[in-house]
């Protein structure tokens, strides 16, 4: 099993869930760090994971899809300066617990993941997707999964149809026609995620439906005679999406022997849970344990 952690999701939920009393040797705020800490434990815990990745983004308003649509993701709050500082002590506490971390200045997390995630699928070896975020559904396949770690839930490839109303290879097409406020991806105006799911349901993909828009306006959703309508009015808006939400999985070379979890750095770890006020003292000792 190869796992593949969406660090980003996980840093940020520590922050909004642990309070900023949660101070470092130096005064300092580390409860994103702290919670990162508790997070990775655990999950090293309830795993003993062999081959895991941690993915982290460099920076959430500065990727290729900036590039190709400038406001992507440009709603979104930029981290305080108390949460940046702690995102480098988030990095080195996964790398000195034997962790494989990886980044880019050009791709997001998501195609970091995607990248190994093929890979994995190429060598026939089940992936297991760490991480909240719906775009990585469009990733399993066969036996993989997305794990949802804090709320407790894993879903297959079966699982993201009953959820969202389509197969994980349609997501991508899903969010280019409703759309996704949270990454500021605009999709067609006038259609949600149950029209959206509904349009798929009798074609497969963007292409198909641009190819018989025409039968659009039978289909038996409401809206549906102005539907076909919206839809050749923001054809182009509407592939953009759809490129803005495909996770691109060759973004890397990637090698799956680089994935082989490692030996802790004891010492460095004795270094970071100082400068978290000895609050990982226990972590660490329980993770050391699983190797």
């Amino acid at each position: 099993m190869l796992y593949l952690v969406d660090a980003s999701i996980y840093i940020f939920r520590a922050w909004f869930s642990i309070p900023s009393e949660v101070t470092g040797n130096q005064g300092q705020s580390v409860n994103a760090a702290y919670g990162f800490a508790r997070f990775l434990t655990e999950l090293l815990e309830q795993t003993n994971a062999k081959q895991i990745v941690v993915a982290f983004d460099e920076s959430l308003t500065r990727s290729f899809r900036n590039e190709i649509y400038p406001p992507y993701k440009m709603n979104r709050e930029l981290p305080p300066e108390e949460l940046k500082s702690q995102f480098q002590i988030c990095r080195r506490m996964a790398e000195a617990l034997g962790l494989n971390c990886i980044s880019s200045d050009r791709y997001e997390a998501d195609d970091l993941i995607g990248t190994y995630a093929t890979k994995g699928q190429q060598n026939n070896m089940p992936v297991t997707i760490v991480s909240a975020d719906k775009d990585l559904a469009q990733l399993l396949t066969g036996k993989d999964e997305l794990w949802d770690f804090a709320r407790r839930k894993r879903y297959k490839p079966a699982d993201i149809k009953e959820k969202f109303g389509v197969f994980p290879e349609q997501i991508a097409d899903y969010l280019g026609l409703c759309g996704d406020a949270v990454d500021n991806i605009p999709g067609v105006p006038g259609v949600g995620a149950k029209t959206a799911a509904s349009i798929l349901q009798s074609f497969d993909n963007l292409d198909e439906i641009y190819q018989n828009l025409d039968q659009v306006m039978h289909l038996k959703i409401r809206g549906a005679k102005s539907l076909s309508t919206k839809l050749r009015d923001h054809e182009s808006q509407a592939r953009l999406s759809k490129q803005l939400a495909t996770i691109v999985c060759d973004a890397i070379d990637c090698d799956l022997s680089n994935a082989m979890r490692q030996e802790a750095n004891l010492p460095e770890l004795t270094q970071i849970s100082n400068e978290l006020g000895g609050r990982a003292n226990g972590l660490f000792e329980r993770v050391a344990k699983t190797y």
